[in-house]
């Protein structure tokens, strides 16, 4: 009797392991029931609360479609609040940001299809638009005063040049606009001539240039002419302006020139503005990659640059709650790489700056009110974790846990406030103190899940070829049977240099779907995934194929040998890197059932030239595809140049109008398979970009998914 219990003890520790104790499966529709957090802000006495919550609701127009909504929430942080809805229009509302004194919130919103911005009293009534500013508001900032809102706006370049206020001097870039045959640049200023196909030249140049505005035409001589979803002639501008919040008066412009700046806040004081981005007198945009940070007075004078180097990219700056200490990042321009944190006094030199050793990516950095701590996100080991460093003696501390991921967080006073995606529900609201003791749940939107039945990932690790230690998350079947064999699914993430684990909230659902369809799940970060330093991050320079492959497959190698897995019924996917990935291991291995590529990259000669990633070429190969040694590499490293060893049945997706990798790899591979009477079958999204599976069209997501399952049961089921 006593055997029998140790051993139904044993069997149920198993399946505690397994899955959460609910008892429903996990459905395809359940994507449309996720509700997740972001823009998470506290009030400076840290005593309210205000976040959004983004949900896929029905679209009133058709009922087989879905919108994604954002809405502003707000919560005490003491006593058991819950979180109460602000805003409920159609439009929605994002970004929200607390006036100094609590008592009202600026947030954006979208009219006549340009973001504006909003103000709302929390004694009630109304939201009230501030801006009607005709290149739109993002991004609200409050001056300590309460007075005023600082404010970004995109600005094309051809209208920023006939702007009587913005180009008062009608001057023009000192950089080289880089069209073919015009040596001067006041070129680009309006031809007044009247347009006419048969007049001089000057009037042809003119019937020309009405031809490009009513869309007759795309005159391309930017060297990064791909959106994220068309090829576009347009430079834009990101300028920061200023507005009172009293009077509503036009809005003033703080940053000038033809240039661009990502962020500004202001100084504690109110006097000042910090701001980081690129002035380049001298190059043009779309070839400077440095970044640097500038303060300027309120009033737009004494423009200076704080910090800026060749070669480096300085960003994230934020400056103590006293005025005395300035936090910030920087790194080389490189995409391979990853940058370091730094503190100096604000009155100090270059000569001042310390620099924190910490061999992760790190985001949001927010200073505690004392100036104590220093608190930021870092993504490592399959996770978003908070830490804390302490600035006088710069030891950092690890506050939450890699096994959960916190997207969004703020802190004010002994309150921090941050949402959380977990293993067991994709997204909620949390409170804890400074020390992040005390952790409250406070929101329940997700709380459909607790009905569900979850795969609960079992973490495992193992040392590669390079020596490096490689994890890897495992996840059975919901349904799993310790006596039956099941088919395993094999998970690769795209970037290369993303990462995945269990505090990632983009794959929560495609897991869980899949392992309720009575699969197994093994996914890995591989050599060049972010989130294990930069020595690991570089590990797939000049080898996208066969040292990444190695990784995975390993991983798949160890899962099957623990004995559950049917080892006929293996399957592979993944997106965009992954999708290259997914092409090249069954290029060069024929042990899957089926596989699935999505918006991949297949050929890396083509990719430099149709996709608006194309750095990554020069990046990790060294060079272009017009130089004979690189030409190689590349010629190596794609998969179309083993299309031919391709014989595991191939489902392709690839988004209509994917300009991030392009899409005519997806059809060369395609038609190659074709011609070769391969088993494949190709699947174009209409209209889709590369960020489809995680915002994009939500019946196009449902298909993607929907699609890949009927692939591989047709391809398992084949005998």
């Amino acid at each position: 009797m006593r055997k029998f219990s140790i051993l139904l003890l044993f069997l149920i520790q198993i399946q505690s392991t397994v899955a959460q104790n609910g008892t429903e499966p996990i459905t395809i529709t359940d994507m449309l029931k996720i509700k997740t957090v972001g823009n998470v802000t506290l009030t400076h006495d840290g005593k309210r609360a205000a976040f959004t919550v983004t949900a896929i609701e029905a679209d009133e127009n058709n009922r087989l479609d879905y919108k994604y909504r954002t809405q502003i929430f707000t919560t005490a942080t003491l006593n058991n609040s819950v979180p109460v809805q602000l805003t409920t229009t159609t439009d929605g509302a994002t970004r929200p940001a607390w006036s100094p004194d609590g008592k009202q919130i600026a947030f954006i919103r979208s009219v006549a299809d340009k973001m504006q911005i909003f103000i709302l009293s929390m004694e009630g009534g109304e939201p009230i638009q501030l801006t009607k500013h005709k290149y739109g508001a993002a991004n609200p900032k409050w001056s300590p005063d309460g007075k005023s809102i600082l404010f970004s706006s995109s600005i094309p370049l051809r209208e920023f040049l006939q702007d009587s206020v913005l180009n008062k001097l009608n001057t023009v870039p000192t950089w080289n606009i880089e069209k073919p045959g015009f040596s001067k640049n006041e070129d680009l200023l309006p031809n007044k001539e009247k347009p006419n196909p048969n007049g001089s030249l000057s009037e042809i140049r003119a019937y020309l240039d009405k031809n490009a505005t009513d869309k007759k035409a795309i005159v391309l001589n930017k060297l990064n002419f791909q959106s994220e979803s068309n090829v576009s002639s347009e430079m834009n501008f990101n300028h920061f302006f200023e507005i009172n919040v009293s009077n509503g008066t036009e809005p003033r412009l703080i940053t000038k020139g033809f240039y661009s700046f990502s962020t500004a806040d202001y100084t504690p004081n109110g006097k000042q503005i910090l701001l980081s981005g690129d002035v380049d007198s001298t190059e043009n945009p779309d070839r400077s990659l440095e970044s640097e940070i500038f303060m300027v007075d309120t009033n737009g004078e004494n423009f200076k640059m704080i910090l800026g180097e060749n070669g480096k990219r300085y960003s994230g700056a934020t400056i103590s709650p006293s005025g005395k200490w300035l936090a910030f990042l920087s790194s080389t321009t490189s995409f391979i790489s990853v940058p370091s944190l730094s503190i100096m006094p604000m009155n100090g030199t270059e000569k001042d700056i310390v620099t924190i050793p910490f061999d992760r990516n790190k985001s949001n950095l927010i200073w505690s009110k004392d100036d104590k701590y220093l608190y930021f996100t870092s993504q490592m080991n399959g996770g978003n974790v908070l830490h804390r460093m302490d600035r006088l003696t710069k030891k950092i501390d690890a506050l939450s846990s890699a096994d959960a991921g916190i997207s969004s967080f703020d802190i004010a006073d002994n309150t921090i406030v941050y949402s959380k995606t977990q293993v067991t529900n994709p997204s909620e609201l949390y409170f804890a103190d400074a020390n992040f003791k005390k952790e409250k749940k406070v929101s329940n939107f997700n709380e459909w899940v607790t009905n569900k039945k979850i795969s609960i990932p079992e973490k495992k690790t193992f040392i590669n070829d390079l020596g490096m230690t490689v994890e890897y998350w495992v996840m059975k079947p919901s349904n799993y049977k310790p006596d039956e064999k099941h088919p395993l699914l094999l998970e690769i993430h795209g970037g290369p240099a993303a990462m995945w684990g269990p505090g990632e909230e983009s794959m929560w659902h495609e897991y869980q779907y899949f392992c309720s369809k009575g699969y197994g799940i093994v996914y890995s970060n591989p050599r060049g995934s972010g989130g294990y330093g930069l020595e690991f991050l570089r590990g797939n320079i000049n080898d996208w194929g066969k040292g990444p492959a190695s990784d995975v497959l390993t991983a798949l190698d160890k899962t099957v040998e623990e004995g559950w897995v049917d080892s006929s019924k293996l399957l592979i996917t993944g997106g965009s890197y992954a999708g290259y990935l997914t092409a090249w291991i069954i290029s060069h291995d024929n042990r899957f059932k089926a596989a699935c590529a999505q918006r991949g990259v297949y050929d890396l000669n083509t990719f430099f030239g149709e996709g608006n990633a194309w750095r990554l070429v020069p990046n990790y190969f060294g060079g272009y595809p017009w130089e004979p040694k690189v030409k190689e590499i590349l010629t190596r490293e794609s998969p179309i140049t083993y299309v031919q060893n391709i014989t595991t049945p191939f489902i392709i997706f690839h988004g209509g109008n994917d300009r991030r990798t392009g899409f005519i790899q997806a059809e060369m591979m395609f038609r190659s398979l074709k011609v070769l009477d391969r088993l494949v079958e190709f699947v174009v999204h209409p209209g889709a970009t590369h960020e489809i599976t995680r915002n994009g069209d939500n019946r196009q997501r449902m298909d993607q998914m929907l699609r890949t399952y009927e692939f591989f049961e047709r391809s398992i089921e084949k005998k």
